[in-house]
């Protein structure tokens, strides 16, 4: 199955820009493959670089304009992959785009927080970014009937989309590789940033999130049981989100002073990833985490969909101390839209301190029967 990623088109408008263009992603998200299709259809000369091997980070690393000319002459486009792994990036990237003004510079990177922060200043308006989430539903809607969708929903929620869960049959194929992605990818990926060791904390501190998934957390509960300080913790969710591993929702508050802002919500970008975090791969028939499930799947494909349509909205949850809560709300300029979710169609309404402080934010229930409005 070929899966046309939504963020070719971007990047593809932007060629010839004497720009650095930077793609961000975790392993194994599909960089690679969508930089391969987008070459398979350029007609100018390019030239593929792999950051990781050793003769490209001593190519990169002689950092003069004559050095630079011998491997660039007549070449229009440079792919560098896994450029963070190359010492010193940004100022190579930085010489490259504005001493050679026909070139376009591509660089993929784990994560936006390696990558920026190894080419950091230097390239201040000189590049473009963008973030490869895994599959989203709106990618899939494209090669898939409407019933396919429907049909293929439960095993979404169980198994995530990774791109290479879509060329495996069986489900235990499937369950095995993201398992794999999680011990020999992207565990690894998060130990190398700031060259962290205590590898069985962050494992443990990533299933203790998987199993609260959708709920409050509090950062001195965690590091509590984790014999870990405040700080420590803190640095550590940072880093997962910024890796693109969770997504963390604060609260939302406009003054109303029963409102909660101090906890967060911890939701995955990949559903799978939190099911291999706590191998937990059975149907959603027989769970009774089907809630988080669905709720985690919806946030995760909305944040996707709206980040790939050039939405810029901020996200929050809402809870009153007397325990009125919304699940999502979504902040787009002045427009505040709330969202509650529903595995089982139920007759719900705003909570009344939402409607009385927020009268005209909108309201709305996401179920199985709406839910493809909502996501694509």
């Amino acid at each position: 199955m070929q899966i046309q990623r939504f963020l070719e088109t971007s990047i593809e408008q932007r060629l010839g820009s004497n720009k650095v263009l930077l793609l961000y992603g975790t392993r194994r998200v599909g960089k690679t493959f969508l930089i391969r299709h987008l070459l398979s259809e350029q007609k100018e000369k390019y030239l593929l670089l792999n950051g990781e091997d050793l003769d490209t980070q001593r190519l990169l690393s002689q950092r003069t304009k004559s050095a630079y000319n011998r491997f660039l002459k007549g070449v229009k486009l440079l792919i560098i992959d896994e450029a963070q792994a190359t010492p010193n990036i940004g100022q190579a990237l930085k010489l490259m785009i504005d001493e050679f003004p026909q070139l376009t510079i591509i660089a993929t990177g784990s994560s936006a927080f390696d990558l920026s922060n190894k080419t950091g200043e230097p390239l201040t308006g000189r590049s473009y970014e963008y973030k490869l989430y895994p599959i989203a539903q709106m990618e899939l809607s494209e090669i898939e009937s409407p019933i396919e969708t429907v049909q293929h929903l439960d095993e979404r929620m169980v198994l995530g989309s990774y791109p290479e869960i879509f060329s495996l049959v069986t489900h235990d194929e499937k369950a095995e590789y993201i398992q794999q992605l999680v011990r020999n990818y992207l565990l690894k990926d998060i130990l190398a940033y700031e060259n962290l060791r205590s590898s069985n904390k962050i494992l443990d501190l990533l299933q203790m999130l998987a199993y609260q998934c959708g709920n409050e957390v509090s950062v001195e509960e965690l590091g509590s049981k984790l014999q870990l300080s405040k700080n420590t913790v803190d640095k550590y969710l940072d880093l997962l989100a910024k890796v693109q591993i969770i997504y963390k929702l604060r609260g939302f508050s406009r003054n109303l002073r029963k409102e909660i802002v101090k906890n967060s919500k911890i939701y995955f970008l990949d559903n799978g990833i939190r099911n291999a975090l706590i191998n937990d791969f059975r149907s959603i028939s027989v769970r009774n985490d089907v809630g988080s499930l669905w709720e985690n799947y919806l946030i995760a494909e909305r944040i996707k969909r709206n980040y790939y349509q050039k939405k810029n909205a901020e996200y929050y949850f809402w809870r009153t101390y007397d325990n009125q809560e919304i699940d999502l709300i979504e902040v787009t300029g002045t427009k505040i839209s709330a969202y509650e979710f529903k595995w089982n169609k139920t007759n719900v309404k705003a909570p009344k301190a939402f409607r009385e402080a927020y009268p005209k934010a909108k309201f709305e229930v996401i179920t199985q029967q709406n839910y493809l409005d909502f996501i694509l």
